[in-house]
């Protein structure tokens, strides 16, 4: 089963840059959303991490704050549910 994955990031920020290494070396397909572009997207970010600090990654809607590797590759092994 494909997981939903989204990445929230801005386009300066080096630790977006190493979960989407992090992401593509796993093979895992991921929506990329600039929060510095979209105010919308800015809002939704604040609202399911409580903060404004990117990167913010969900998967399959659990969210991660950081460039959390052992906890973003935990979500991606885990067995959809």
């Amino acid at each position: 089963m494909t997981k939903e994955i989204k990445l929230y990031t801005t386009p300066t920020c080096v630790p977006c840059k190493a979960v989407k290494q992090f992401l593509n070396d796993r093979g895992a397909n991921f929506t990329e959303i600039d929060v510095a572009a979209d105010q919308e997207a800015m809002q939704e970010l604040v609202r399911i991490s409580g903060n404004i600090t990117v990167p913010v990654v969900t998967i399959d809607g659990e969210v991660v704050v950081g460039f959390d590797k052992g906890r973003m590759a935990e979500l991606l092994a885990r067995e959809g549910a």
